[in-house]
Formats: structure tokens, C-alpha cells, sequence
């Protein structure tokens, strides 16, 4: 047997499969007959690692390891795209237009929440992808790229040419995904675009493979190249190299057909296999692209019109209560599972006994929900002419769910308490802010981990993470664990004891003390023991503390027990100085207020947030006449609104990024 030419004949078969499943979504072969050739490929290959061919099917099974992202520089800028959101927008986007090209055609296409992606292919061979990254500059993430299937490693021709779409997660992938979290006790990913966004950063191209991810393609940057004049030849272009294009594409000569599309979709994106959060409309032809320009960030060309904010209607099947490390008891909704924007929605907040009664919320109650900011669940309103005469009122219990001590309730506040400073619940909610990102950082205790621990008696108050490595080999024998995860655990706390001073402020849980004050507090004080030894006058006079937080903190170090954790903490070499960044001051930062709104792509909330303040910023939650710019991200609901009717400056997340650079 010809080995080389059997390699090559089942590259060939495989390939093609491929595409058959993967694009035309039309199978021609059986799983078992793919299966069997992939295994016939793997062994021929093992077998002659000389004949083995970079565009193999095989590198799809992943296994190469990276140390770190190379940057890759853009050769055009991968642009962003404006924002809209609602009709009139639409409409006055069509009137600019209008004033250049007099009677433009649209191409409307579905737009895709995952996360931008650039494949480069040379002589029809891939050869590199890369995030979109700020737009000029993105990460290399090719070793992750040749995993996905319906992104061909080798095109039908020896062409050269840069494509850009967007890398996504199925609905199917995305559920799957979470049950096998779930069962390995990690933390659901909250929606498809993050475990996307997730799956393409890892640095071993085999856990991206299992995550089973896929592409649209949609933009060529150099059309001219290839004589294409529209935007829909190139994405028919696209399909005859067998790249993967959406089929639910459509040219339009009317803006009203463009609102026609949007409408129709509003309604229909639930039922399809991946999330969408909106309509992208652009200009078809290229030669008026280029007549209508760019501005410094954005085509003048092309729009996004978001989606508004989803609400849905699920059943209150009843109310439960958490009980958190400063004792405060907060009822929460628990909910029959409904899907809402993205991720699986099966509780909310519901504050307080008094936001309970306001609302008029019952168990039973078929209640209207939505996400906050698009983030945190809430309950809208209770649907009232639902009601059957079964729902019933809540009423707050006398007495701690978990400890059953008397709950308080202090005057002028809202919120009951548990005064039992041993309970569980406090001592685990405690551990677990502890070890939470914002705070010390230890990676790998989550929730269950921490209470598992906690439970066994091997983590009963924070410096007990100090002394875990005292139970290595017995905690490498509990059903779950083993030599490596611990190790890694232990890695991970030990890494802790280098955090700069307000990471250890913050994880204390010192009541009224939030991630801001504990930088304040840090900045100011420079070590533990100044702050320990600070009178109420000197805390009460630092700007943003109070009297309210001063005695607090009074109250915090004038317990026993907290100088005492405090000096274990020491002497376990836990750093007590304050080593934070200095303020890089920007002049479009400096001194000025902001609003934070929407879901950002590049970055989460809290660093956005962290990065206003390292530029002398201050971020505020709600937009008033003081605030002085809001910084918009996907969906970003009521407070742009208000911004707009306000004329409060706005940022789309671009901008933001942008004159973050500006010093």
C-alpha cells in the first residue's frame, strides 16, 4: 500500500465530511465510518510522522500547549461597529446614508454574540488566527482555530487571503458544557459568548477542541484583490472556498425591508441554535462603502441594532433565604428554570421583606423577569390576573434558617439580621468572599470546595487556608482529589500571600468595607497596623469613609479575635503593605464621574471599573446630572437612555478602550 497516498485520500474523505456536517449541515457518512477513518488516519500518521500534513484533520483533536498569546498586529484595523436601538435609529442611520448614496442597497445579516475572529490562509494553506483584540492589535490564537471543524484547514485553491467572522458556541455545546461543570463541582459559565470568549484564550488547543465551537464568516478586508464589488458576492465568495457563511443573510433595496428583517427576527432568534443580540445592516456595495468612509472608530457604513433587553415570564415556585458573612438575610426567588439572554435563569434576588410586600411577590406567583444591567437577575413584576387562588404570602421568619438564632432588625434599615457570629452559614459565606477574586484570589475554591472543606473541619476561618498544606496527603486522598489539583490549590495560596494590602482589606469581610474603600483605606495607611491603630477622627476625615465605615472598622480591630487573626495571618507571611499601581492620571478620566451599562467583550465589569479608577476616575451605579460619561456595552437598557435624555456624554466600549490610552 501507497501509505503517502492513502494519508492523503483519507484527508481528502475526512475533510470533505467535514464540511458536509459542518456547513451544509448534511451529513454523507456515518459517525461510525468517521470515526473508523479518523483512527485508520491517527495510526497511519503515528506510524510515519514524516508524512504527517499540517492541514491533517487530526490537529482538530487538539493537544498543542502554548506559554502565552503572541500579539498579532492587524494589517487593517478590525473595526467596531456603532450601536442602535430602535426604529428611529434605524431610520436616521438610513437618512446619513442617504445624503452620499441616493439609493443604496442593504445586506442585513444576523449578528452573532460570540466573540471577532481573523484567519489568515496562505497559498490556501491556514496559517494564522487572531482575536480582534483593540482593534489594531489581537492575540494568536492558531492553535485553537485549527480545532474548530467547520473552519477548513486547506481551501479548495492555493489562495491567499484574509477572512473575519465570529467564533461562537452552540446552544447544544453550551448546555453540555455546563452539565459536565456542574458535575465536576466548577461554576457554570453564565452565558454562550463568555464560555466562548473562555474556550479560545486556553493555552491547550485540546480543551478548546472538547468545547465544540463554530464559526460565521462575513467581512473580506481586501475585496479589490479578488474583484469582488459587494458585500454579498463576497460572502458568496466565501462559500465557494468552504468557509462557513450564515444562511440567514438578505439583500434589501428599502429601509423599511430592513426594519421588515430586524422585526421578524426579534421574534424568531429564539429558535435558533446559537444566540444572536441583534441585526447587523451594512451598505452592499463596496464603491459606496468607500464614498461613505470611516469615522476614527467606526464605519460609516454599517450599524449594529441591538436587541432590547429580554423579559420573561417563569413560575416563583418559592422563596428561600441566604444568609451571608456579615449575618444580613436576603430572601431569594427560587424559579423554574427559564432561559434569558443567553444563560439559564433558576433564581433572583429579592432584596428585602419590604421590596416583597411593595411588589406584592407570592409563592406561586407567575412573576416578569429580566437582568439588572443585564447581569443579575431580577424580578420585574408579578402577573397578577394569572393568580388561581393558591399563591401564598411570605412572611419573614423569626429565626436564622441555619442556626435558628433570633434574626434583628437594626433601626432605620431595611435588612434582618443573624447575630450569631458562629454561624455556618456567616463562616462559610466568609471563607468563600475570602478566596473570591476581588479579594484574596485563590483559585480553585469555589462554593462547594470551600463548604466541602469546611464541613470536614480543615477550613474552619481564613487562616486556615495558611495551614492546608499541613493536610496534603490526607486531603490528596478525598474522592475528587488527587496530587495535582491539590498541589495546585496549595500553588494558588501561596501566591496569595503576595497580594498588595487591599485585596487582604477587602477578603477581612469588615462590615460596610467594599473592594473601593479597601484601596482607599490601603492607599492612605500603606500597612495593617497603621490602619489597625487609627482613631475614629483619623478615618472619619478620609474623603469617601465616613463615620458609618470608620466605626466599622473601629469596631472590626477592637475585637480579640481579629488582632489575633491578624498576627497569624503574619505569621504565615501574608503581605500586610499596601504595593498597588499609582494612579496614571488621564485627562479624560481625571476627576470625572462614570456609569458602567451593558455586557463589555473585552474586559468584565470590574475591570472596567478598575481601570477608570486607576486614571482618577470614579464610577457611580445610576446616571444623574452629575455623571459625566456613560460607557455603553451590549444591550445596555434604561441608563443609556437616561444618558441620551440627559445629554450625558456616551462611549461605546471601543471609545472606552481607546482613550484609556490617552495620557
Amino acid at each position: 500500500m501507497d501509505i503517502k497516498k492513502r494519508i492523503d485520500e483519507l484527508i481528502k474523505i475526512i475533510n470533505k465530511a467535514n464540511y458536509d456536517y459542518h456547513t451544509l449541515d448534511n451529513p454523507t457518512i456515518t459517525d461510525q465510518e468517521y470515526d473508523s477513518l479518523m483512527d485508520e488516519l491517527i495510526r497511519l500518521e503515528s506510524e510515519n510522522p514524516s508524512l504527517v500534513r499540517e492541514d491533517s484533520p487530526t490537529v482538530r483533536i487538539g493537544g498543542e500547549v502554548i506559554s502565552d498569546f503572541k500579539k498579532v498586529t492587524h494589517t487593517i484595523p478590525m473595526m467596531s461597529l456603532g450601536d442602535i436601538f430602535n426604529e428611529d435609529e434605524i431610520l436616521a442611520f438610513d437618512e446619513r446614508v442617504r445624503k452620499v448614496i441616493p439609493n443604496p442597497e442593504y445586506v442585513c445579516e444576523l449578528k452573532i454574540d460570540g466573540l471577532s475572529v481573523s484567519l489568515l490562509y496562505e497559498n490556501g494553506k491556514l496559517i494564522k488566527g487572531a482575536t480582534r483584540g483593540d482593534g489594531m492589535v489581537g492575540e494568536d490564537i492558531t492553535h485553537n482555530v485549527k480545532t474548530i471543524k467547520n473552519i477548513p484547514l486547506s481551501l479548495p485553491n492555493d489562495i491567499t487571503i484574509e477572512v473575519r467572522g465570529e467564533i461562537y458556541m452552540p446552544k447544544s455545546s453550551f448546555a453540555k458544557l455546563n452539565e459536565e461543570r456542574i458535575k465536576k463541582g466548577e461554576k457554570e459559565f453564565a452565558n454562550p459568548r463568555n464560555a466562548a470568549a473562555g474556550s479560545v484564550r486556553q493555552l491547550d488547543s485540546k480543551i478548546t477542541s472538547e468545547r465544540n465551537l463554530s464559526t460565521f464568516m462575513y467581512h473580506i478586508p481586501h475585496p479589490d484583490e479578488f474583484d469582488i464589488k459587494t458585500q454579498e458576492e463576497a460572502l458568496e465568495f466565501m462559500k465557494g472556498l468552504t468557509l462557513t457563511v450564515n444562511p440567514n443573510i438578505k439583500k434589501v433595496k428599502s429601509i423599511k425591508e430592513v426594519i421588515e428583517y430586524v422585526n421578524s427576527w426579534q421574534n424568531k432568534r429564539k429558535d435558533l441554535p446559537y444566540e444572536i443580540d441583534g441585526i447587523v445592516i451594512k451598505v452592499n456595495s463596496f464603491k459606496d462603502q468607500q464614498k461613505l468612509g470611516v469615522t476614527a472608530r467606526t464605519p460609516k457604513w454599517a450599524i449594529a441594532y441591538k436587541f432590547p433587553a429580554e423579559e420573561v415570564l417563569t413560575k416563583l415556585n418559592n422563596i428561600e433565604l441566604n444568609v451571608g458573612r456579615t449575618g444580613k438575610v436576603t430572601p431569594r426567588a427560587d424559579l423554574a428554570p427559564v432561559r434569558l439572554m443567553g444563560s439559564v435563569i433558576s433564581s433572583a434576588t429579592l432584596n428585602n421583606q419590604d421590596y416583597i410586600k411593595e411588589k406584592d411577590i407570592r409563592i406561586g406567583d407567575i412573576v416578569s423577569i429580566r437582568k439588572a444591567g443585564d447581569v443579575i437577575p431580577e424580578v420585574v413584576e408579578v402577573k397578577k390576573e394569572r393568580r388561581n387562588g393558591s399563591e401564598l404570602p411570605f412572611e419573614m421568619p423569626d429565626t436564622c434558617p441555619i442556626c435558628k438564632t433570633k434574626l434583628i432588625k437594626k433601626e432605620g434599615e431595611v435588612a434582618y439580621f443573624c447575630p450569631n457570629k458562629n454561624c455556618d452559614a456567616r463562616n462559610i459565606e466568609g471563607l468563600i468572599h475570602f478566596s473570591s477574586r476581588d479579594a484574596m484570589n485563590i483559585e480553585g475554591f469555589g462554593e462547594q470546595i470551600v463548604e466541602d472543606f469546611y464541613n470536614m473541619g480543615y477550613l474552619k476561618n481564613i487562616n486556615d487556608y495558611y495551614k492546608l498544606k499541613e493536610h496534603k496527603e490526607t486531603l490528596m486522598e478525598l474522592e475528587g482529589f488527587g496530587e495535582k489539583s491539590i498541589s495546585n490549590l496549595l500553588t494558588n495560596i501561596e501566591n496569595s500571600k503576595n497580594n498588595s494590602l487591599e485585596k487582604l482589606i477587602f477578603g477581612l469581610g469588615i462590615k460596610h468595607v467594599g473592594k473601593k474603600t479597601a484601596k482607599i483605606l490601603s492607599e492612605h495607611f500603606s500597612t495593617i497596623d497603621n490602619l489597625m491603630s487609627a482613631s475614629l477622627d483619623e478615618l472619619s476625615i478620609i474623603p469617601d469613609i465616613g463615620v458609618k465605615i470608620a466605626n466599622s472598622i473601629v469596631d472590626y480591630f477592637n475585637e480579640e479575635k481579629n488582632k489575633e487573626l491578624i498576627e497569624n495571618l503574619k505569621n504565615n507571611d501574608v503581605n500586610m503593605t499596601y504595593i498597588g499601581k499609582e494612579k496614571n492620571i488621564n485627562e479624560l478620566f481625571s476627576g470625572k464621574t462614570f456609569v458602567l451599562t451593558g455586557t463589555l467583550s473585552s474586559l468584565t465589569r470590574d475591570e472596567a471599573r478598575d481601570l477608570i479608577e486607576e486614571l482618577g476616575g470614579k464610577n457611580t451605579s445610576s446616571v444623574s446630572k452629575k455623571t459625566d460619561v456613560v460607557i455603553t456595552g451590549a444591550s445596555p437598557g434604561s441608563k443609556y437612555d437616561d444618558a441620551k435624555s440627559l445629554g450625558i456624554t456616551i462611549w461605546n466600549e471601543e471609545e472606552f478602550i481607546n482613550n484609556t490610552r490617552r495620557i
